[in-house]
């Protein structure tokens, strides 16, 4: 399984259970502002929720996504000063590829941490 991640708030992720599909890019702008949907590598989880999701206010999940069941393409951009490519999820991400939602929280002194495996 090749598995992907997206920080989601917990309110859209309901959302999107009772809706049959997610169409939230990131923090605030939506599948069809953006053409696609963020998501990142195991690796890059951390750098991206301590660069955008620090002041959330709101309640976050981390999603577990299985590339593999992902209906959408997914492509992998390159974006300045990343080791590695990002996956975009180009379309609405299918709930059922979603293996694992995971409460997100940053720790006690304010940063997000990499999943656990």
């Amino acid at each position: 399984m090749s598995t992907i991640y997206h920080i989601a708030a917990r309110a859209d992720w309901e959302q999107a259970l009772r809706d049959g599909a997610y169409t939230t890019s990131t923090r605030g702008v939506s599948l069809a502002e953006q053409g696609y949907i963020h998501a990142s590598g195991a690796a890059q989880v951390a750098d991206v929720a301590n660069a955008f999701y620090r002041d959330a206010d709101e309640d976050l999940v981390l999603l577990e996504i299985d590339a593999g069941r992902v209906r959408p393409e997914i492509r992998y951009a390159d974006v300045p000063g990343a080791a590695a490519p990002f996956p975009h999820i180009h379309g609405p991400l299918n709930p059922d590829a979603v293996v694992a939602v995971r409460p997100f929280a940053p720790g006690p002194d304010g940063r997000f941490a990499p999943p656990a495996d």
